[in-house]
């Protein structure tokens, strides 16, 4: 049996290493230069607002975009447009985003991250240590907040600018001499008790003109289009989702692309949208670290998802080429003579932090649920609110508050670690008496079962106390793992040799086969090794302790293509756990008291008659 299992865990792992050199092999290439995760350079700030128009023999100065692009034949999903050469762009400031209106539809062209740190350099920039800001929506289908399909005021209608002052600008249109539509955008100072930085106010007025009544109408408005953040992003995290207020969905990009299901189940052909039914408390479009959250003023009816395709020189069936987009539906009610209908809405777009998106004075209750953690959530919030916190009082970065984060758990969880600690070392002691039991009752397994019972009962041992420290371990690991598919905050953070806590810490590539090295995961795997060495084993299953040796392996090729910052956290729970079982193996465990000797009728003890061997 030892040497099957042995056969079975090497092939295991040699066909897990055969699987991450095929995917490394046949892994599609990056995107061109031209791929949309090139963020476009944001005029410089200051504080009040600029507007580019053409002037008489100057071209419009107007932000670096991708051309407009021809309608896209495959009905599978949409294209992407850029705004007329003659249009003319407004620009607000704050300290922490550049927002860029566009009078063509009267909506926000895009948004530039322009905050910086207490040294001068921008929290989130484009590119690793790049100077210019991430530019979310910079390729789009629409301007977020634009009419979607609704001729005469969508993003090729032309709006007239009523006014603008510093930190606000108004647009108006009319359509056919039927309907006025103003719309109003406030940009929030950098810091209020009830506002937030990224958060913009909007207000869109539709006023009946006629002596008639206006018909009821369905209008849309854009959430903006997600790309992958740079040239490495799979797009995995591109998503559109929506809260009734008491539940959150969620649309990914794959659910819009042709799959052949799980060996034909759940197979589907692309879609060129999916529709969401409302009530929609709010909604949101979101990459891997930036999101756009819409919460109007009155729920809304419906969300639409969209695939769009960014990069046209890739093939259609190529999904690095695709963003997502969507937009949230409302219904306008019949409009009596000269009546109007206000339509108001809050739109944050920024990084994906779980502490500001958390704040109920600012955003509604479930907004932090955008960050999308999953069944672990309460761990992953946990981890990071502790690691905010920490990260707030040291100095060292991401990477040291990650080490404290993980010490600070592990000194919490010391008592139930003792404790499963002996647990263990007694059933060690155990094995020669569990092995004489199981060759004495080897052809009756129920007599095994309770005289092993028995036997954990004389010892006060519980065979289940050694697996706690792993049973409290593995809920923080995968809280940890979720928490890193959208945690902005480790975007671009350095460590040491890793120029990112949110990606690999790759050091080199073979030659030949282009495999990484990465250093966190090996030194996780080695940390695992040495753990398991110094810790009791307290299986009575031989197969089982056979298969427990490959774990560290499994762990490590787990671990090897995720984020280095996973790899760090199990790093660091390794060494103090090496460090706690040294000190834990030289304390002496106490004897466990003598088993008081069974009493027969009468009240005289039972003799042991077993004979010796």
């Amino acid at each position: 049996m030892d040497k099957k299992n042995t056969v079975i865990g090497v092939a295991l792992i040699a066909a897990a290493i055969a699987y991450m050199f095929w995917m490394q092999q046949s892994a599609p290439p990056p995107p061109p230069a031209s791929a949309p995760v090139a963020a476009t350079p944001a005029a410089t700030t200051s504080g009040a607002p600029t507007s580019t128009a053409p002037a008489s023999g100057q071209p419009a100065a107007t932000t670096a975009s991708a051309p407009a692009a021809a309608p896209a034949a495959n009905a599978a999903f949409a294209a992407i447009h850029a705004e007329a050469a003659t249009a003319t762009v407004t620009t607000l400031r704050n300290s922490y985003i550049e927002v860029r209106f566009t009078d063509s539809g009267g909506a926000i062209r895009d948004v530039a991250f322009t905050k910086r740190d207490k040294n001068d350099k921008l929290i989130y920039p484009a590119e690793i240590k790049g100077s210019t800001p991430f530019v979310f929506n910079a390729l789009h289908a629409d301007p977020m907040l634009a009419f979607v399909d609704f001729p005469g005021l969508d993003r090729n209608s032309r709006f007239e600018r009523v006014s603008q002052t510093a930190n606000e600008v108004v647009y108006r249109a009319v359509l056919d001499g039927r309907l006025e539509v103003t719309r109003r955008y406030t940009l929030p100072p950098d810091e209020g008790d009830k506002t937030d930085p990224y958060q913009l106010h909007h207000e869109t007025t539709i006023r009946n003109l006629t002596d008639k009544t206006a018909p009821p109408m369905k209008v849309a408005f854009a959430l903006g289009t997600s790309a992958p953040t740079n040239a490495t992003d799979d797009g995995l995290q591109l998503t559109s989702g929506y809260s009734t207020g008491s539940e959150q969905h969620f649309t990914k990009r794959a659910d819009l692309e042709s799959s052949g299901g799980f060996f034909g189940i759940g197979a589907h052909d692309s879609k060129p949208s999916v529709v969401s039914p409302g009530p929609v408390a709010w909604a949101s479009v979101k990459n891997k670290f930036f999101t756009t959250v819409l919460t109007p003023g009155e729920p809304g009816a419906a969300v639409v998802t969209r695939r769009v395709k960014l990069l046209t020189d890739l093939p259609d069936d190529n999904h690095l080429a695709y963003g997502i987009t969507g937009s949230a539906q409302f219904d306008v009610k019949a409009l009596a003579p000269n009546a109007e209908a206000k339509l108001t809405s809050d739109l944050y777009v920024g990084p994906k932090e779980y502490a500001r998106l958390a704040k109920s004075a600012v955003f509604k209750a479930d907004q932090d649920k955008v960050m999308e953690f999953g069944f672990f959530k309460y761990f992953s919030q946990i981890l990071l609110t502790l690691m905010t916190w920490i990260h707030g009082f040291v100095a060292g970065g991401w990477g040291v508050a990650i080490i404290l984060t993980t010490l600070t758990l592990k000194i919490i969880f010391v008592p139930f670690t003792l404790a499963a600690s002996r647990s263990a070392k007694r059933m060690a002691k155990l094995q020669p008496e569990l092995q004489a039991l199981r060759e004495k009752y080897k052809d009756n397994p129920r007599k095994q079962q309770e005289a092993t019972m028995a036997l954990f009962k004389t010892n006060k041992v519980n065979p289940v106390g050694g697996c706690l420290p792993i049973l409290i371990t593995i809920p923080f690991f995968m809280g940890f793992f979720s928490m890193l598919q959208s945690t902005a905050e480790f975007r671009f953070a350095p460590f040491l040799w890793a120029a990112d806590l949110a990606s690999p810490d790759t050091i080199w590539h073979i030659p030949g086969i282009n495999f990484p090295v990465n250093i966190m995961p090996l030194l996780m795997g080695a940390t695992m090794i040495v753990q398991m060495r110094l810790t009791p084993t307290p299986s009575v299953d031989n197969a089982q302790a056979k298969m427990m040796q490959f774990m560290p392996i499994i762990f490590t090729l787990f671990c090897y293509t995720f984020s280095c910052a996973l790899a760090l956290y199990s790093t660091v729970n390794g060494l103090f756990t090496i460090i706690q079982q040294l000190v834990i193996n030289k304390m002496k465990d106490p004897e466990p008291a003598p088993a008081a000797a069974a009493v027969g009728p009468g009240g005289k003890p039972i003799k042991n008659v077993t004979p010796k061997k």
